[in-house]
């Protein structure tokens, strides 16, 4: 069975973080109908993760890291992602 867009998003950001704190919600049934919703149930997706790998960088930067680390997923198989990433300590 091949993995769903939600593993992979948590398979690709496990490997790359070594998170302390990972949560992957699927959104995308609230926006069921609207723009960008493919049908597959699997277009819209947000992600708070927590890593040591973010301590000491700025807001841009650690978003910048999560989408590369997630590759093609953003643009292709994901319309729209939610990211909250902060290094161990800092407030939620």
């Amino acid at each position: 069975m091949p993995e769903t867009v939600e593993q992979e998003i948590v398979r690709r950001l496990t490997e790359a973080f070594a998170p302390t704190e990972l949560v992957v919600n699927n959104d995308s049934a609230r926006h069921h109908g609207h723009s960008g919703d493919d049908g597959s149930g699997e277009s819209h997706f947000s992600v708070a993760i927590e890593s040591a790998a973010f301590a000491g960088m700025p807001r841009l930067q650690r978003q910048r890291a999560v989408n590369a680390a997630l590759g093609d997923l953003p643009g292709q198989r994901v319309h729209a992602l939610a990211i909250r990433a902060r290094a161990p300590g800092e407030a939620r």
